[in-house]
C-alpha cells in the first residue's frame, strides 16, 4: 500500500489517519438545515454532518462476501439521526479516513481492520480515492470471491453486486 505521508490528501506532521478518524469536532455529529445547492438531488429537511467513528462503524457492518454502497452508509446515517440526508462531501471525506486508518493499523499489525475495501459506488463501482486505488480493491475483492469487471466506460464494477449487498 503506499505511504499515506505521499498521498494526495496529506496529513499534518503529527498526525495520523488514525488521530484524524478519532478526532472530535464541533460540527460533528450536528444536524443543519440543507444548504440550498443540494435540495434538488437530496430534498429539502435536515442534513447531518456525520462523526467519522460512526461513518466507521457502519462500513466494519460489511462481513465477508458482503458489500455496502456509499448510499446505504449515508442513508443508514440519516436514519439514525432522524434527518433527510447525511452531508456527501463529509461522508466521502471520512469513508477515506476509516480507509487510510485501516491501512495504518494493518502496518501496526493488526489483524482486525475496517474492511473498506467492501464499500463501493453505488452503481458498483471501485473508489479510486482508497489506499491503493482501483487496483488494490479489485485484488482484495478477488480474494474474497468477487468478480470484477470492467465498464464500457473503463472503471472497473464488481459483477452482480446488488445480490451481495449487505443490510444495514
Amino acid at each position: 500500500m503506499p505511504d499515506p505521508k505521499s498521498a494526495k490528501w496529506s496529513l499534518a506532521k503529527d498526525k495520523t489517519w488514525r488521530g484524524k478518524l478519532e478526532a472530535t469536532h464541533p460540527n460533528h455529529g450536528k444536524t443543519v438545515p440543507m444548504p440550498a445547492r443540494w435540495r434538488k438531488s437530496l430534498g429539502a429537511g435536515r442534513m447531518l454532518i456525520p462523526k467519522p467513528l460512526d461513518v466507521d462503524a457502519l462500513m466494519r457492518k460489511a462481513r465477508k462476501g458482503r458489500l455496502l454502497t456509499v448510499s446505504q452508509i449515508r442513508d443508514e446515517l440519516a436514519r439514525m439521526a432522524k434527518v433527510k440526508a447525511s452531508c456527501p462531501m463529509t461522508t466521502g471525506i471520512f469513508m477515506r479516513m476509516a480507509a487510510e486508518a485501516a491501512e495504518e493499523d494493518r502496518r501496526a499489525g493488526k489483524k482486525r481492520i475496517t474492511p473498506y475495501w467492501r464499500t463501493i459506488r453505488d452503481d458498483g463501482g471501485l473508489n479510486e480515492k482508497f489506499p491503493g486505488g482501483v487496483e488494490a480493491q479489485a485484488k482484495q475483492l478477488r480474494e474474497e470471491g468477487f468478480v470484477i469487471t470492467t465498464a464500457a466506460s473503463g472503471r472497473m464494477k464488481v459483477k452482480d453486486f446488488e445480490k451481495r449487498l449487505a443490510t444495514l
